[in-house]
């Protein structure tokens, strides 16, 4: 099942570049990358090496956070795209081989390896308790940039812009309904759309949202890439979807408006930042995080791939043009929900389990 991270990285360079660290170190240059980037520091600050997803994400980190932190610490950030999966981290850190500091992690992330002991707590006296949203906080995790899930819809169908209860009105709005092929955010909206404040959604009510998705699941197709969502509401075969902001915003700027989304009723996820245990680096990793955190990187970052500022200190320095995108601004936030990592750390197993079940009988 494909994450937001690498969907991100997929967007903006439409293909993936997965390479280990050593091939990284040796082939820096063939991917772009300064050569100051790799060079092993020999000073005293120890070398951090940052995994994400690897493609053009690569240079949007190197601009957004490798080149700041440099300069303020005089170390080196090193930056390896072979992708940060769970099963990675986890066979590093049993095989207690660490070679990542942090990583581009997710909800996901915290729930399966903190409790197994996988994680470095974040440690707060570093990292800036007060350059983040207090919801996405976690003890072996950080926001780094939020994004969202939202509805989208074809204008040809849908004339006016639609509630979430609209999305189970197949009389009103004819035409199938798309959802992920993962419980995540697909509970949550559902639960919404039957009536559930935002603010009240947790602990979730399972055979709720069961029953309320179960209502329409003869009209029901499911995604599990980024792409995908994005192909079956292009080609017309749904009329309505649940997916990324960012493939619905490129939806809408692909076909002039013909497909239109909102955050209202969206989902608003973290991005984290996540430190396995044992990294190299050991402390250097929380320095390297709180540089991260300076409101301009972020902006650089949302720029660059459309990954919401985790630091809401960077609100007054998102650009207009940008503004309608960022599920992080107040007026975007406003109208979301925030999910819930501690739920999904007791509860994502018997959740998914539930709903895949669900879908395919």
């Amino acid at each position: 099942m494909q994450d937001f991270a690498t969907d991100a990285a997929e967007i903006i360079a439409r293909e993936k570049h997965r390479v280990g660290r050593r091939r990284f170190l040796l082939g820096a240059a063939a991917l772009g990358i300064a050569p100051s980037l790799v060079r092993r520091s020999l000073a005293a600050v120890p070398e951090v090496v940052l995994c994400n997803w690897g493609g053009d994400a690569m240079k949007a980190f190197a601009e957004a956070f490798v080149a700041p932190y440099e300069k303020a610490t005089g170390g080196k950030l090193v930056l390896d795209g072979s992708g940060p999966s769970n099963g990675k981290m986890r066979a590093m850190v049993e095989a207690k081989h660490v070679t990542w500091d942090i990583c581009d992690s997710g909800v996901a992330g915290i729930g399966e390896l903190g409790p197994r002991g996988m994680l470095e707590p974040i440690d707060y006296t570093v990292v800036d308790r007060n350059r983040i949203l207090p919801e996405f906080g976690y003890e072996f995790g950080v926001v780094n940039y939020m994004f969202s899930t939202v509805m989208a819809w074809d204008t040809k169908v849908v004339k006016t812009t639609p509630t979430l209860a609209d999305f189970f009105d197949l009389k009103k709005f004819p035409g199938k309904r798309m959802l992920r092929k993962d419980s995540q955010a697909m509970l949550e909206l559902a639960l919404m759309a039957d009536g559930v404040a935002p603010d009240k959604l947790y602990p979730l009510d399972l055979d709720r949202a069961m029953r309320k998705i179960s209502a329409i699941k003869s009209e029901l197709l499911y995604w599990d890439t980024g792409a995908q969502s994005q192909n079956l509401l292009r080609s017309g075969e749904v009329s309505m979807g649940w997916l990324w902001h960012t493939r619905a915003n490129l939806l809408k700027l692909e076909t002039k408006g013909g497909i239109d989304w909102s955050f209202a009723g969206g989902l608003v996820q973290p991005g984290l930042w996540v430190v396995p245990k044992g990294n190299p680096a050991g402390k250097q990793a929380m320095v390297a995080i709180a540089s991260m955190q300076d409101p301009a990187g972020q902006v650089t970052l949302l720029g660059a791939m459309g990954n919401g500022p985790g630091n809401p200190q960077a609100a007054s320095m998102v650009p207009d043009a940008l503004q309608a995108v960022d599920p992080g601004t107040p007026a975007n936030l406003a109208v979301q929900a925030k999910i819930n990592a501690a739920w999904y750390q007791a509860n994502y197993g018997t959740a998914l389990k539930a709903y895949l079940d669900m879908i395919s009988s």
